[in-house]
């Protein structure tokens, strides 16, 4: 046999190989598609997963339909997700609790790193440092100092042991060597609502929550948790002017199971970065507190691996236990 020919016999084989790949991205989605969203109705992953969802319906063809699956701590939605048929009609709508979750629970009776396939980011959204008016701090130093002149008596609300905006204040702690009491909520909404109140002192918040309070002046932003500015909030330096090296931030991401046709992957990719360069979704997403980010499955992978390790360290050295 000539090596020319062989080399014929060849790329024939790989390309009949690649033919049951080809027909799973062309006739998929074959039947509706459930998105499933470990949080309740109303909260930013869930909005996104919906904005994402209606895309996905008119350019594909077939109803892609959001199912929450609140509970658990981000839990009982995840293991859902986890253990759906890894045929693509179920995807997961994957948010930072996911990272954090790896190392807060210690007996998961599954791996989010490894039992879920990462599609592409969506967004990733910073968190605000702030505090009640009440506070005589208008700056991180001023903050920090006041905390450390009065330890133990300055209250941190969060949405809930383990949430990101109580890892992100974790974070600031160590770093910044103050001693905050942690008061945990039901959820991120309450947190703020007694923030309002002056019953907790400081919250770091994500910031499509906190952005209205914040304009009307009920309370005073510090700082933004993420190395650039938000353009939400121009005038809010970073943390890390003053930390160097803080980050923390929200992201939103759609997953699906292991073992979910890589063809099927790469068409959901390209559709979900299409929709995110698209003017109204773009919109949509800044008025949530991010801007779309799009990208590769391997960069989406690359982030909740980052941040899974990032926090697990926080989690080992603050000693934060589930609620």
């Amino acid at each position: 046999m000539t090596i020319a020919r062989r080399r014929i016999l060849q790329i024939a084989a790989a390309g009949l190989a690649a033919l049951p790949r080809l027909a799973n991205a062309q006739s998929y989605p074959s039947s509706p598609v459930r998105i499933i969203v470990a949080t309740s109705a109303g909260g930013t992953t869930d909005i996104v997963a919906r904005l994402i969802a209606g895309w996905l319906s008119e350019r594909l063809g077939q109803t892609f339909v959001v199912e929450n699956r609140p509970g658990g701590g981000n839990n009982i939605g995840t293991e859902a997700a986890v253990r759906a048929p890894a045929d693509g009609h179920t995807l997961f709508l994957a948010n930072t609790v996911n990272a954090i979750n790896t190392t807060l629970y210690q007996n998961l009776t599954y791996n989010f790193t490894t039992d879920m396939v990462p599609v592409a980011i969506l967004m990733r959204s910073p968190l605000v440092m702030q505090v009640h008016p009440t506070v005589p701090a208008k700056t991180v130093p001023e903050f920090i100092a006041h905390a450390k002149a009065n330890p133990g008596k300055i209250n941190m609300g969060s949405g809930g042991n383990g949430a990101t905006g109580h890892v992100s204040g974790e974070l600031f702690k160590m770093m910044s060597g103050v001693k905050m009491v942690h008061v945990p909520y039901r959820g991120e909404a309450l947190a703020l609502t007694d923030l309002l109140g002056g019953q907790v002192q400081v919250v770091f918040a994500t910031v499509g929550s906190s952005i209205g309070y914040l304009r009307a002046g009920q309370l005073r932003p510090l700082a933004i948790t993420t190395a650039a500015r938000s353009d939400a909030l121009p005038d809010v330096p970073s943390l890390a002017d003053f930390l160097p090296g803080y980050e923390a931030s929200s992201w939103n991401g759609l997953c699906a199971p292991r073992n979910t046709p890589a063809a099927i992957i790469d068409k959901l990719s390209r559709e979900i970065n299409t929709a995110l360069a698209d003017p109204k979704i773009k919109a949509r997403f800044a008025e949530l507190g991010g801007p779309p980010i799009g990208g590769s499955p391997a960069e989406f992978g690359k982030v909740i691996a980052d941040d899974t390790e990032k926090w697990a360290k926080v989690i080992k050295v603050s000693g934060t236990k589930p609620n």
